[in-house]
């Protein structure tokens, strides 16, 4: 899975999964339950039993992409 940080959202590509894409972006409000500033539009979705690689770039500033459920947290 390939995650492009950009200014305000996110895009993903799925290149081994019919070469899906779709953009993510965050949600300017607030609902309980939900994370400040990580709510977003259109959620990644990890494939379960199946070996993972995940690259994190940006086109411009640096980005941080994270899973608070998981702990992971990764600059780009």
């Amino acid at each position: 899975i390939k995650s492009i940080g950009h200014q305000w959202y996110w895009s993903y590509e799925y290149p081994e999964f019919n070469n899906i894409e779709f953009d993510s972006y965050m949600l300017n409000y607030m609902n309980l339950n939900q994370f400040r500033l990580l709510e977003t539009d259109n959620r990644m979705v990890i494939p379960m039993k199946m070996p993972l690689r995940l690259i994190t770039t940006s086109t411009d500033v640096i980005h941080s992409w994270t899973v608070p459920s998981l702990g992971i947290k990764v600059d780009a």
